[in-house]
Protein backbone atom coordinates (compact mmCIF):
# COMPACT_ATOMS: atom_id res chain seq x y z
CA UNK A 1 0.00 0.00 0.00
CA UNK A 2 1.48 3.41 -0.81
CA UNK A 3 1.51 6.76 1.02
CA UNK A 4 -1.86 8.10 -0.56
CA UNK A 5 -3.72 4.42 -0.33
CA UNK A 6 -2.63 5.09 3.48
CA UNK A 7 -3.59 7.99 3.64
CA UNK A 8 -7.11 7.83 2.43
CA UNK A 9 -7.36 4.28 4.24
CA UNK A 10 -6.24 5.94 7.43
CA UNK A 11 -8.96 8.82 6.67
CA UNK A 12 -11.75 6.64 6.26
CA UNK A 13 -11.67 4.87 9.49
CA UNK A 14 -11.65 7.85 11.09
CA UNK A 15 -14.47 8.94 9.84
CA UNK A 16 -16.17 6.08 10.42
CA UNK A 17 -15.34 6.46 14.35
CA UNK A 18 -12.51 4.27 14.56
CA UNK A 19 -9.96 5.22 17.51
CA UNK A 20 -6.43 6.03 16.70
CA UNK A 21 -5.12 2.81 18.59
CA UNK A 22 -7.45 0.45 16.46
CA UNK A 23 -6.55 2.58 13.40
CA UNK A 24 -2.86 1.62 14.13
CA UNK A 25 -3.02 -1.87 14.72
CA UNK A 26 -5.73 -2.91 11.78
CA UNK A 27 -2.81 -1.05 9.34
CA UNK A 28 0.09 -2.56 11.26
CA UNK A 29 1.78 0.82 12.11
CA UNK A 30 2.36 2.77 14.66
CA UNK A 31 -0.13 5.14 16.57
CA UNK A 32 2.50 8.15 15.83
CA UNK A 33 2.17 7.61 12.14
CA UNK A 34 -1.14 7.77 12.34
CA UNK A 35 -1.36 10.79 13.87
CA UNK A 36 0.95 12.32 11.10
CA UNK A 37 -1.51 11.17 8.56
CA UNK A 38 -4.23 12.51 10.11
CA UNK A 39 -2.75 16.25 10.68
CA UNK A 40 -1.96 16.18 6.74
CA UNK A 41 -4.25 18.05 4.41
CA UNK A 42 -4.83 16.37 1.03
CA UNK A 43 -2.79 19.00 -0.69
CA UNK A 44 -0.21 18.58 1.84
CA UNK A 45 -0.05 15.06 1.46
CA UNK A 46 0.38 15.33 -2.11
CA UNK A 47 3.44 17.65 -1.64
CA UNK A 48 4.86 15.32 0.78
CA UNK A 49 4.60 11.93 -1.20
CA UNK A 50 5.79 13.98 -3.95
CA UNK A 51 8.84 14.81 -2.63
CA UNK A 52 9.29 11.50 -1.09
CA UNK A 53 9.28 10.10 -4.84
CA UNK A 54 12.10 12.79 -5.80
CA UNK A 55 14.45 12.58 -3.22
CA UNK A 56 17.28 10.47 -3.15
CA UNK A 57 18.51 8.10 -1.13
CA UNK A 58 22.01 7.68 1.33
CA UNK A 59 22.08 3.84 -0.26
CA UNK A 60 21.15 4.26 -3.61
CA UNK A 61 24.50 4.25 -4.94
CA UNK A 62 25.08 0.52 -4.08
CA UNK A 63 21.53 -0.30 -4.81
CA UNK A 64 23.05 -2.79 -7.70
CA UNK A 65 25.95 -4.56 -5.00
CA UNK A 66 22.43 -4.94 -2.37
CA UNK A 67 20.59 -6.61 -5.17
CA UNK A 68 23.24 -8.39 -6.64
CA UNK A 69 23.25 -9.94 -2.32
CA UNK A 70 19.73 -10.29 -2.33
CA UNK A 71 19.06 -12.04 -5.45
CA UNK A 72 22.07 -14.45 -4.76
CA UNK A 73 20.89 -14.68 -0.75
CA UNK A 74 17.15 -14.44 -0.79
CA UNK A 75 17.46 -15.69 2.68
CA UNK A 76 19.79 -12.93 3.86
CA UNK A 77 18.71 -10.66 6.74
CA UNK A 78 18.55 -6.49 6.57
CA UNK A 79 21.38 -7.19 9.81
CA UNK A 80 23.73 -9.25 7.48
CA UNK A 81 23.44 -6.81 4.44
CA UNK A 82 24.37 -3.97 6.63
CA UNK A 83 27.03 -5.99 8.01
CA UNK A 84 28.93 -6.78 4.49
CA UNK A 85 28.09 -2.86 3.54
CA UNK A 86 30.74 -1.87 6.84
CA UNK A 87 32.69 -4.91 5.51
CA UNK A 88 33.49 -3.62 2.27
CA UNK A 89 32.48 -0.18 2.09
CA UNK A 90 34.29 1.41 5.45
CA UNK A 91 33.75 4.96 5.37
CA UNK A 92 29.90 4.47 4.48
CA UNK A 93 28.12 5.86 7.82
CA UNK A 94 24.42 4.20 7.96
CA UNK A 95 22.34 3.05 10.66
CA UNK A 96 20.64 -0.74 10.10
CA UNK A 97 17.16 0.88 10.02
CA UNK A 98 18.19 2.71 7.61
CA UNK A 99 19.25 -0.35 5.35
CA UNK A 100 16.26 -2.44 7.09
CA UNK A 101 14.02 0.13 4.79
CA UNK A 102 16.20 -0.02 1.83
CA UNK A 103 16.70 -3.50 1.78
CA UNK A 104 12.60 -3.98 2.11
CA UNK A 105 11.85 -1.06 -0.50
CA UNK A 106 14.55 -3.25 -2.98
CA UNK A 107 12.77 -6.58 -2.33
CA UNK A 108 9.38 -5.29 -3.35
CA UNK A 109 11.12 -3.49 -6.62
CA UNK A 110 12.66 -6.52 -7.31
CA UNK A 111 10.13 -9.08 -6.26
CA UNK A 112 12.59 -10.78 -3.84
CA UNK A 113 10.93 -12.78 -1.67
CA UNK A 114 12.30 -13.10 1.66
CA UNK A 115 13.12 -17.04 1.93
CA UNK A 116 13.28 -18.27 5.32
CA UNK A 117 14.33 -22.16 6.53
CA UNK A 118 12.89 -23.92 9.23
CA UNK A 119 15.01 -25.22 11.31
CA UNK A 120 15.45 -28.93 12.53
CA UNK A 121 15.91 -29.47 16.37
CA UNK A 122 16.64 -32.49 18.12
CA UNK A 123 17.88 -33.43 21.56
CA UNK A 124 21.45 -35.14 21.58
CA UNK A 125 22.34 -37.01 25.05
CA UNK A 126 24.52 -35.32 27.74
CA UNK A 127 28.54 -35.75 27.48
CA UNK A 128 29.58 -38.25 29.99
CA UNK A 129 30.71 -36.95 33.29
CA UNK A 130 33.33 -33.68 33.04
CA UNK A 131 33.74 -33.75 29.28
CA UNK A 132 31.58 -30.82 29.17
CA UNK A 133 30.97 -26.70 30.85
CA UNK A 134 29.17 -23.44 29.42
CA UNK A 135 31.69 -20.54 30.20
CA UNK A 136 29.89 -17.54 30.38
CA UNK A 137 31.78 -13.56 30.95
CA UNK A 138 29.84 -10.51 31.81
CA UNK A 139 29.59 -7.27 33.64
CA UNK A 140 27.32 -5.31 35.88
CA UNK A 141 27.17 -2.51 37.96
CA UNK A 142 26.32 -2.66 41.70
CA UNK A 143 25.83 -0.48 44.76
CA UNK A 144 28.04 -0.98 47.44
CA UNK A 145 26.52 -0.48 51.23
CA UNK A 146 28.43 2.79 51.00
CA UNK A 147 26.13 3.78 47.97
CA UNK A 148 29.30 3.94 45.83
CA UNK A 149 28.46 2.41 41.93
CA UNK A 150 31.33 -0.37 41.28
CA UNK A 151 31.31 -2.69 37.66
CA UNK A 152 32.12 -6.06 38.84
CA UNK A 153 32.97 -8.30 35.84
CA UNK A 154 32.18 -12.15 35.87
CA UNK A 155 33.01 -15.10 34.75
CA UNK A 156 30.14 -17.97 35.13
CA UNK A 157 30.58 -21.95 34.67
CA UNK A 158 27.48 -24.52 34.64
CA UNK A 159 28.81 -28.18 34.39
CA UNK A 160 26.54 -29.50 31.91
CA UNK A 161 26.38 -33.32 33.32
CA UNK A 162 25.75 -32.40 37.23
CA UNK A 163 23.95 -28.79 36.40
CA UNK A 164 26.63 -27.22 39.12
CA UNK A 165 27.58 -23.51 38.75
CA UNK A 166 30.44 -21.74 40.03
CA UNK A 167 30.75 -17.54 39.86
CA UNK A 168 34.04 -15.94 40.14
CA UNK A 169 33.89 -12.22 39.75
CA UNK A 170 35.94 -9.11 40.10
CA UNK A 171 35.90 -5.56 40.76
Amino acid sequence: MDKWEMYMKIKQLKEQGFKIRRIARKLGISRTTVYKYLEKSPEEMALWEASTKTRTKKLDAYEMIIHTWLSENPDVSSAQIHDWLMEHYPKLIVGESTVRSYVKELREKYAIPKETHQRVYQAIPDPPMGQQAQVDFGKTNQKTPQGKCVKLYFISFVLSHSRYKYVSSEE
